[in-house]
């Protein structure tokens, strides 16, 4: 019998279609679906337990995927459980979102088991659940930094406004290094609202801003249940968010420098939540 795979060569292909759309947001939204290049998330993934759809290869790489997923977790391609269609060097390369393609793109369904819309009662997380929230960050990469980040250091919960960028952004899977698929997530379009739910839980709630009343990171003790606020990459944090929460910290720095990029700032404020 003939081992060698049906190869796809046309775009047209209903699973080829089907993963360039979801580039879009819209289409990801739409399908419940979205969409990552690489053999360390497509390893990630496997090792993690996300539902995969489908998995394309380019045929002339897959002893090579074969080889580095060994290498890294001492997986295969036959390890996804789910359809494996081969596609020409040529298309595979057209299709691909990295410069410098691997030899594999997964399609998987939203992980809506852990990534969810904040409809829940604040009095249902964990009272020593250490939790980050984030306004209006609109870069995927500093958003997948953050959830990287979180993931390090131990933060059980990260809360995102619903403008922040889309959680499946290829940039955003990208940035997070694979901790996307098993980072504990909610969404809202309500952050003052679920930032009173929080107080009323007995936390404390602290916007990373500069005002005249702010206190400086270090200077104080963070207690287990304190939460704090991360605001937008240019302008910070809304005047809702800013009046909402119990009151500002913020981070030492020297010189003349202004502010800290989002995601170091985020990775500032998890280090001293994990410390406490």
């Amino acid at each position: 019998m003939d081992s060698t795979p049906m190869i796809i060569t046309s775009r047209q292909n209903a699973q080829v279609s089907l993963a360039c759309k979801l580039g879009e947001k819209k289409h990801r939204q739409s399908e419940r679906m979205f969409r990552f290049d690489g053999v360390k998330l497509f390893c990630e993934a496997v090792a993690r337990g996300v539902e995969l759809c489908f998995v394309l290869v380019d045929v002339t790489q897959k002893d090579s995927v074969d080889a580095k997923a060994r290498e890294l977790y001492g997986l295969c391609i036959g390890d996804a459980n789910c359809r494996i269609l081969y596609l020409s060097h040529e298309l595979f390369v057209k299709i691909s979102d990295e410069n410098a393609p691997e030899g594999i793109i997964c399609v998987a369904k939203y992980i809506d088991k852990i990534h969810k819309n904040a409809t829940m009662d604040c009095s249902e997380i964990a009272p020593d659940c250490r939790i980050l929230l984030c306004e209006s960050l609109r870069d995927p990469g500093n958003v997948g930094t953050v959830v990287r980040t979180a993931h390090a250091f131990g933060i059980d919960l990260l809360v995102f406004s619903e403008d922040c960028a889309d959680l499946y952004n290829p940039k955003t899977l990208r940035g997070s290094m694979g901790t996307l698929f098993s980072q504990r997530i909610l969404r809202t379009g309500d952050l003052p609202a679920l930032i009173a739910g929080l107080q009323g839980s007995g936390r404390r709630v602290y916007a990373a801003a500069l005002d005249e009343s702010a206190r400086q990171l270090g200077s104080f003790a963070w207690c287990k249940r304190d939460c704090a606020v991360i605001g937008n990459e240019g302008h910070g944090l809304s005047d809702k968010v800013l009046q909402a929460c119990d009151a500002s910290v913020y981070i030492p720095m020297s010189g003349d420098t202004e502010s800290l990029n989002a995601s170091i700032a985020a990775a500032v404020l998890m280090w001293e939540m994990c410390r406490s």
